[in-house]
């Protein structure tokens, strides 16, 4: 299992980047079933709350104010993540990690994800790399960064503060 990308500033493409790589190395992980899937799972709804928490807060309002992405843009990630959050929370809530039941939900938290990602990417981290300066991007990247790991440290990942994220969407 990859550790847990450190909290670094830089271009916030490049970052939300390594990241959504870094979401698919653990959702091998969890497929597989010799790996720790207990240990990875809590590493994944980690990193995917905190991750999506400091888009919502920090980059996409940012990218909606440059025009970089409109408001139908940012809607639309902000359900992704709630969709992904469900899916999130009721792998999270499956007792045995070598059921049948957590490989359903892990299928159904992997579609949604990797549609996710792959919009994410096409149609507003493109704009982001064409339509925003260099600098603000770096400076969009460092608040990220610094987000994500604020989120990380105050233990997001746990299966009350994820209850409270669905619950509030």
């Amino acid at each position: 299992m990859p550790k847990i990308l450190p909290a670094t500033g830089g271009d916030v493409v490049e970052i939300i980047l390594a990241d959504h790589r870094w979401f698919e190395e653990a959702l091998r992980e969890l497929r597989d079933v010799r790996s720790d899937r207990d240990a990875v799972l809590a590493d994944l709804v980690t990193v995917l709350i905190a991750h999506a928490e400091a888009e919502e807060s920090k980059v996409y309002p940012s990218l909606r104010r440059k025009d970089a992405i409109d408001a139908e843009e940012v809607e639309h990630s902000e359900h992704e993540h709630d969709e992904g959050n469900e899916a999130l929370l009721a792998l999270m809530e499956v007792e045995d990690a070598g059921s049948e039941e957590f490989s359903e939900k892990l299928h159904e938290l992997s579609e949604a994800l990797s549609h996710h990602l792959d919009e994410e990417e096409r149609d507003v981290l493109n704009p982001a790399r064409t339509d925003i300066s260099e600098e603000t991007r770096r400076q969009l990247g460092d608040a990220f960064a610094q987000e994500r790991a604020r989120l990380i440290k105050s233990g997001c990942g746990g299966i009350a503060n994820v209850r409270k994220v669905v619950e509030a969407a």
